[in-house]
């Protein structure tokens, strides 16, 4: 167990964007070859003329549109002449690690490690936003605590570097509490939940599937990113993808959306079916995978073409601002020497797969 103690700096308060930030980060923990099971959604196949033998995906534990599709075998069934690779990651900066060594063509990861990437010269781009994170991620503690100032003397697990710790971090700034009044642990999520179980850790800042493996062991929510986001906190999921990648085969990334859309239109139609399949993609039951699923807003293409998001080629998004801002915070924690101008994450949005 790895510990850290952190300067509680200012993080996104205030700042009134409509998303910023998210939660990923670790080496690949498994990787499997995309099946193509029956499936009600109807993906219809490439009609590309060049795709890859091998497409690559850096996914996610997260009960969202990419991992429906990975249970559906939707990429399978629209890239029938590639072979298609899932590669599980438990959080954003081992993405960035793997991008940057050439072993993943598309991941996952949230905008304050995609904010990091980019200022790092990373050569990738946002090309999906998987969700918004709303009370998906949330402060979990053990014992009869009920205000957040029952943190003080607790020891906090959080992955550092993730969209969790930058909420952490930003609501005991909010709070008044000094770095000298806890102890804040940096910790992937699957560590999380063995240390919360020894006795190791009082309490978490940390996101679905495992938040509900704490609550489920008694554990008591005192905030959630939903609450934060209503005091200018919000944070996001996102998709990246190559720039090289994008560039030698723009119609699979684009075909890549289309199996996203097809993913979270076949949750809003038939929500019954999608929970079945996420349900064992997350190892908990329908009930609760139900739950982690609604806590997390699923947008299509179409929806992030709003200038709230991603916007278009022609009308940029305030997305662009989310990851400065991020990169700011960053800065700030000297995580990195500075953050780059917003040119360099205007350039980092890749719209025109929407």
């Amino acid at each position: 167990m790895k510990v850290k103690r952190r300067n509680i700096l200012l993080g996104l308060v205030g700042l009134g964007l409509p998303l910023i930030a998210s939660s990923c980060t670790k080496a690949p923990s498994s990787s499997n070859t995309a099946a193509n099971p029956e499936s009600s959604s109807g993906s219809s196949p490439a009609t590309t003329s060049q795709a890859p033998d091998k497409i690559r995906i850096g996914y996610q534990v997260i009960p969202n549109g990419e991992l429906l599709a990975k249970a559906q075998g939707l990429a399978a069934k629209a890239f029938p002449n590639s072979k298609v690779e899932y590669i599980s990651f438990d959080s954003g900066r081992d993405v960035n690690t793997a991008i940057a060594a050439n072993g993943i063509d598309f991941g996952l990861a949230g905008s304050v490690p995609v904010s990091v990437g980019l200022a790092q010269g990373l050569a990738y781009q946002v090309y999906f936003i998987h969700d918004v994170i709303g009370a998906a991620e949330a402060l979990i503690v053990k014992g009869d605590a009920k205000s957040i100032a029952d943190v003080k003397g607790k020891k906090i697990a959080t992955p550092f570097g993730s969209t969790a710790h930058f909420s952490l971090e930003s609501l005991l700034q909010q709070e008044k509490i000094k770095q000298s009044e806890l102890t804040i642990l940096d910790m992937q999520p699957p560590e999380i939940v063995a240390a919360w179980q020894r006795g190791d850790i009082d309490g978490s800042y940390v996101w679905q599937p495992n938040l509900s493996k704490l609550k489920k062991d008694g554990g008591t929510i005192l905030i959630t990113s939903a609450d934060l986001a209503e005091k200018g906190v919000v944070t996001a999921d996102v998709g990246v993808v190559r720039k090289a990648f994008a560039e030698q085969y723009p119609d699979v990334v684009k075909q890549y959306v289309g199996v996203l859309d097809e993913a979270v239109k076949s949750y809003r139609s038939d929500p019954k079916t999608a929970i079945a399949a996420l349900s064992k993609e997350l190892g908990i039951t329908p009930a609760e995978t139900e739950a982690a699923a609604k806590e997390l807003i699923w947008l299509d293409s179409s929806e992030q073409k709003n200038t709230k998001y991603l916007g278009t080629a022609d009308q940029p998004g305030e997305f662009a601002k989310v990851l400065k801002a991020s990169a700011d915070f960053v800065a700030a924690q000297k995580t990195i020497p500075s953050a780059p101008d917003l040119t360099t994450y205007q350039q980092g949005i890749y719209a025109k797969a929407l």
